[in-house]
């Protein structure tokens, strides 16, 4: 870190005390504080849209807010004795305890949430099939609550089958349609999970709009229909998005947090431990999760707060009790038989089998979230409606597909012998149509999460993923205990006890269902843990962390990232991944911009700036001494200068466009301050002074640094910039897309590009084949039902589908 410099006194006027741009104490020449600008920029900037946070800058930002409000209450502290005392006292207390107060406060609505979810849920889920008759109101478990198999409260749609069928569709893309409804009117960013733009979001990315209320609000109400709709999504990803909103909008009522990045990120980082927490009942699942998947910084501050939150979160929800029967989730057992040793090939077959599912699904959903952006950008709400409808009609007549996921996998965990009917799982006679069962439940459900997981509706790809590891894992259980039972004097078996049961299948989809999650999501300790709070199979240690690991071993020999991190990759977010180890063994040099826009100190118009942000789309700009001397100066951000010009301009004043501009104290014999505070008077005219908006020390680095430990400074630092320097001079400036894009130029330069153009091209013509079979089917419906004119939506009439808004700004602005 020795080559991490910042410019000597001599670059810059040692008589002045100057901060970063919103960061500053806003200290004038003559040693006056300026609280105004400093809450003014704050207002206007409140972190730009897709651009990053500089934490260097945050962190200053926080200490000098922390001095004016100190400032500020002097005059409600400045009274004597006791009257100061207990003031005093009580205010420190708050402060001291406001973080807690804010924590204990997002995880109770966190919890309640999920709990009105849940029960909401699970009514709309059974609703599709028949009704009580009692009330309205109760899904099937309650009101058949203490029955032992069904009751005669509960009562299906009609005795005649098809009308039950038709029920179910109908109930199916009604609630598919509704959901995608809501997300394309009110709230887009509420459409998907959410894990990989909040992993972003808490590394420094901005996306206004994406934790905000109507977020939030859309996501809890889409959310239950989404998944009642049969859609092969799962609710744990957007539990998260909902909790970390949660989070996101309550902290806006406390000024700690509103105005500093850095405690909102200790705050979202806790919302994330308590969405999984909520959504799996794992309180310490959840924190490792955070831990492991979420954030790039996480103190031991912030992991006491994510315990925390967790804790108060999973505790208001076992007091809500949604499910009446005192677990936080549905598919909670607990397994009294212990494992056999012979078992571990059968389970390395289902850790390689979470290892494969993950990197197939997450190959073929990225191709078809690219096809999904291409061809059906303009047709969400249709394509979710379409989506439910195709799952119904091929589901139905599969139990482990119709019903829920989760009340699917309550079945799969359980053990034959807890007196449970499992409609045929535990029945010797149906072991074979069971194995095949089980085999098309989870060739099927694979298929569906492949082409619904991305659609626009709130949807994740945890319980999905768990729920198709659990039918294989079944599958393979019954199959090993036919084979054991039908050589019970084999050697291999020679450990089973006779006269009782050796193997228990219910097991096996326990690891299945963790094989599978691990594989989608390349996470390991977080996975165990959960599986362990889930089902408090604690005699099961070994083989889930010998299934877990194989599923990482294969996982990794495929690629490196979870489906979220190659999510982040596909939609060209700025982030840089701290699990990965990169060498490049290249200097810094090769990677920056070497031609920056600099603006020298002195000498610039006000024209000449206007036509610069006019005409430029960069985030800041270095400050050199002038424009034959690159000395470094400072740094200055767009929005700072923006709000300066505008600050001089406020009121109607009229500043001429050849106004000259400084950057640093102007050399003025006598002047008058203007009402502006930007604007001075010379020998030679108006001036106008920026002095103050500049940040004098950013961080700079030596060409020769290496651009592992460049990449280090982003992550562990986190400044927006760093500016390269050669003996004070400035030779170009670093930021985080530029590493990405050197990163991504490594992967590929190994690779033969000629190859990568044809497949590239290969998929393209793929692609337009299965866009071209859609629209003549399109084209069909539209004929037998009366409309027989041919359909807007034709490949050779297709609207071209933009790149995201977010893509189309990382393209446009380089800084």
């Amino acid at each position: 870190m020795s080559s991490i410099r910042r410019p000597s006194l001599r670059q810059r006027d040692s008589s002045r005390i100057s901060l970063a741009p919103s960061s500053r104490s806003l200290e004038t020449g003559e040693g006056r504080e300026r609280p105004d600008d400093l809450e003014e920029i704050e207002a206007i900037k409140r972190y730009e849209d897709f651009t990053t946070i500089d934490w260097v800058q945050d962190a200053a930002r926080a200490q000098t807010q922390r001095r004016i409000a100190k400032r500020r209450s002097k005059g409600f502290w400045g009274g004597q004795g006791a009257t100061r005392g207990w003031r005093r006292k009580f205010w420190d207390s708050y402060e001291a305890g406001q973080a807690w107060i804010v924590v204990s406060l997002i995880g109770a609505c966190i919890g309640l949430n999920a709990a009105f979810l849940n029960i909401i849920t699970e009514w709309l889920s059974d609703i599709k099939r028949g009704r009580c008759s009692t009330g309205f109101y109760l899904n099937e478990n309650f009101c058949c609550w203490g029955a032992e198999q069904g009751c005669a409260e509960w009562k299906p749609w009609s005795n005649i089958w098809p009308f039950n069928y038709i029920m179910y569709f109908l109930f199916s893309i009604s609630f598919a349609w509704t959901s995608a409804f809501l997300v394309k009117s009110y709230a887009p960013y509420a459409a998907g999970s959410g894990i990989s733009e909040i992993k972003c979001i808490i590394a420094g990315f901005v996306m206004k709009g994406f934790l905000g209320s109507w977020t939030l609000l859309i996501k809890s109400v889409g959310l239950p229909l989404a998944i009642a709709s049969g859609l092969s999504v799962g609710k744990e990803g957007p539990s998260v998005h909902y909790a970390v909103c949660t989070g996101n909008v309550i902290s806006r009522f406390f000024d700690k947090y509103k105005r500093s990045a850095a405690k909102t990120r200790e705050l979202l980082c806790a919302c994330a431990a308590a969405g999984v927490a909520v959504a799996f009942g794992s309180p310490i699942g959840g924190v490792l999760f955070s831990l492991e998947e979420m954030s790039s910084n996480f103190p031991m501050k912030t992991m006491w707060r994510s315990f925390f939150c967790a804790l108060v979160a999973t505790a208001v929800l076992a007091v809500m009790n949604p499910f009446r029967t005192g677990q936080l989730v549905m598919f909670q057992v607990r397994y009294d038989r212990d494992w056999h040793f012979f078992e571990i090939i059968f389970f390395i077959i289902l850790g390689i089998f979470g290892g494969l599912y993950g990197e197939f699904v997450i190959k073929w959903n990225l191709r078809a979230q690219a096809f999904r952006k291409r061809y059906l950008g303009k047709f969400a709400v249709s394509e979710a409606t379409i989506l439910a409808g195709l799952t119904a009609l091929v589901c139905y007549y599969n139990r482990f597909l119709m019903i829920d996921m989760t009340e699917s996998m309550e079945e799969l965990f359980h053990e034959c012998e807890v007196g449970k009917p499992l409609h045929g799982l535990c029945d010797p006679k149906k072991r074979w149509g069971m194995v095949f069962t089980l085999l098309m439940a989870t060739v099927i459900r694979i298929f569906f999460v492949i082409i619904s997981y991305g659609c626009k509706v709130p949807a994740g790809i945890f319980v999905p993923s768990m729920a198709i590891g659990a039918s294989f894992g079944r599958m393979v259980g019954i199959l090993v205990q036919a084979l054991q039972e039908a050589n019970p004097q084999s050697a291999f078996f020679s450990s089973c006890q006779p006269d009782v049961p050796c193997i228990t299948p219910g097991t096996y989809a326990f690891l299945g269902a963790a094989a599978a999650l691990s594989g989608i999501m390349h996470i390991t300790v977080s996975v165990v843990v959960i599986m362990f709070e889930v089902t408090g199979a604690l005699t099961y240690i070994l083989p889930t962390m010998i299934v877990v690991g194989t599923t990482k071993i294969i996982s990794d020999h495929f690629s490196k990232g979870g489906i979220a991190d190659r999510m982040i990759t596909f939609n060209g977010f700025p982030f840089i991944d701290t699990k990965e180890s990169h060498s490049y063994n290249v200097p810094v040099s090769a990677v920056m911009n070497s031609k920056p826009v600099a603006l020298p100190a002195t000498g610039m118009s006000l024209q000449d700036l206007q036509n610069l942000l006019d005409t430029t789309a960069f985030r800041g700009f270095p400050i050199v001494s002038s424009r034959n001397d690159n000395h470094i100066m400072g740094y200055i951000g767009r929005t700072e200068l923006r709000y300066g010009i505008d600050r001089a301009q406020r009121g109607g004043r009229d500043v001429p466009p050849e106004t000259k501009c400084y950057f640093t104290p102007p050399p003025i014999h006598s002047h008058s301050r203007q009402p502006s505070d930007f604007s001075r008077r010379s020998e030679n005219g108006d001036i106008l002074d920026f002095s103050h908006l500049i940040d004098p020390t950013p961080i700079t680095t030596h060409p020769r640094l290496p651009l592992e430990t460049a990449m280090e400074i982003f992550t562990k630092l986190g400044p927006r910039v760093i500016l390269v320097e050669l003996h004070g001079n400035l030779r170009g400036i670093l930021t985080v897309k530029d590493c990405l894009v050197y990163q991504h130029h490594i992967e590929t330069r190994g690779k033969d590009m000629a190859q990568v153009r044809e497949d590239g091209e290969r998929e393209r013509e793929g692609m337009e084949k299965v866009w071209k079979a859609l629209c003549s089917i399109g084209d069909w419906v539209k004929s037998k039902i009366g409309r027989g004119e041919r359909s807007s939506w034709h490949s050779s009439e297709r609207p071209g589908y933009p790149q995201p808004a977010i893509a189309l700004e990382l393209d446009s602005v380089r800084r």
